[in-house]
């Protein structure tokens, strides 16, 4: 099969890589693609948001499939531009997408489903939403309605921090249009767990659990990034959790995208919140998390295709799925300043080093300059260790950390942690 995959950062790599084990991948190309993706496929430099090049690029390829990595097109409808094409891409539609797309739909989907979530209420309006965050207790989170990057959430400690956010928000333009309507939610307390799945309709085949670390510093501190380390099995917290979440919000969600004449088919992550009440949901997105994809996949025993295959032709309730036992745990190497602005051209050392000592390096935001890798993103690398166990998964992908270096370089360096002191 020839297959075109639609992205270019660290989760696209990993699909990628994953893909490119397949025996049945006849041809790999990816659109936009980094560094890194090259060394595995063809990278063609179409921009995810130019929907009729990638449209034109798959008829001139004779692709049999596409796979969509990104948020921003998904939500903008790129799928069904490639439908109409007559092009089979894996993927949910504009109308299903707004599952991530909408902070609002997702919350009142979850509402009207009686689907577990934070307390919350929405506004169009800055006065009524400052009224009614100045009526409610601190700790608070506010959440910019559309698409941020993974960064418009905020929660605030303080009503002023709560205020500054909202001001910046739908006042101050700072997520542009996503922040012209906002979420107001209760805070909530608990462990956060990632759960992605394949999805086809009302059937749900969920994956392995991961648990993101969103902040930038060490301890949790600092504002909320695109994810900043990942690992995955999750020792601390049973399986009996895991299952709950699947049970009453994963596969009622789908149920419920059904009912709503949205059914949902490709990758759906469920952001998590382990609750004293109970499984509670953070979010939905409409596509496999990043960093988690790279936590997950190399977990994966079964080939990635037939997987995909089987939930385009409605067979995915019957596909075995095989995980196995190893520990993956991703430490994110991002450029200074991230999660604010950043300088791009940075070189950048010691890869080799890195995968010389087994790791697995995946490339966010890299790009060849001179014949030399530089950065070009605020998320440059993800370092994955693998191993027995998490201790020795973390082990190795902090060693491999230490083999790479560029100016300005910063990762946090407590990821998995709670895993490791919640098992002693």
């Amino acid at each position: 099969m020839r297959i075109l995959v639609i992205g270019g950062g660290g989760r696209e790599h990993a699909i990628v890589w994953s893909l490119a084990k397949s025996e049945k991948v006849e041809e790999l190309l990816c659109a936009p693609g980094n560094a890194g993706i090259a060394e595995l496929a063809e990278c063609v430099p179409i921009a995810v948001d130019r929907f009729a090049e990638l449209v034109q690029l798959a008829k001139d390829r004779r692709i049999d499939l596409v796979v969509v990595g990104p948020d921003d097109p998904l939500a903008a409808g790129i799928v069904d531009e490639f439908e109409a094409a007559g092009i089979p891409a894996f993927g949910p539609d504009r109308k299903a997408a707004e599952i991530e797309g909408s902070k609002i739909f997702m919350k009142n989907l979850l509402r009207k489903y009686n689907i577990p979530t934070a307390r919350y209420e929405s506004f169009t309006d800055f006065e009524q939403a400052l009224a009614y965050l100045r009526s409610q207790p601190m700790p608070i989170v506010v959440k910019a309605d559309g698409l941020a990057a993974g960064k418009g959430v905020t929660v605030a400690a303080t009503l002023e921090e709560a205020e500054e956010a909202l001001r910046g928000m739908m006042l101050g333009g700072v997520f542009g249009a996503s922040g012209s309507q906002v979420v107001i939610e209760e805070f909530m307390t608990g462990q956060e767990m990632s759960i992605l799945a394949f999805v086809d309709g009302e059937t749900v085949r969920a994956m392995v659990p991961a648990q993101d670390h969103k902040t930038i510093f060490d301890g949790d501190k600092g504002p909320n990034t695109g994810g900043m380390g990942t690992y995955s099995p999750l020792p601390h917290i049973s399986q009996a959790l895991v299952d709950d979440a699947i049970v009453n919000i994963i596969e009622p969600t789908a149920r419920a995208m059904v009912s709503e004449g949205r059914p949902f088919r490709g990758f759906l992550f469920a952001g998590l919140m382990l609750t004293p009440d109970g499984v509670k949901t953070v979010e939905f997105n409409a596509r496999m998390g990043d960093p988690e994809t790279q936590v997950v996949l190399p977990r994966l025993d079964t080939d990635l295709l037939d997987i995909i295959m089987a939930a385009m032709e409605g067979r995915l309730a019957d596909i075995e799925i095989k995980w196995n036992d190893e520990a993956a745990v991703c430490v994110i190497v991002a450029s200074e300043g991230y999660p604010g602005s950043y300088p791009k051209g940075r070189p950048i050392s010691g890869l080799e080093a890195a995968k010389a000592q087994g790791a697995l390096v995946f490339h966010a935001g890299t790009a060849l300059k001179d014949g030399g890798l530089v950065t070009n993103g605020g998320r440059v690398l993800g370092i994955v260790g693998l191993g027995g166990d998490i201790s020795e998964a973390r082990a190795k992908a902090y060693e491999a950390v230490s083999a790479i270096s560029f100016e300005g370089m910063q990762c946090r360096t407590d990821i998995a942690l709670k895993a490791l002191q919640s098992v002693e």
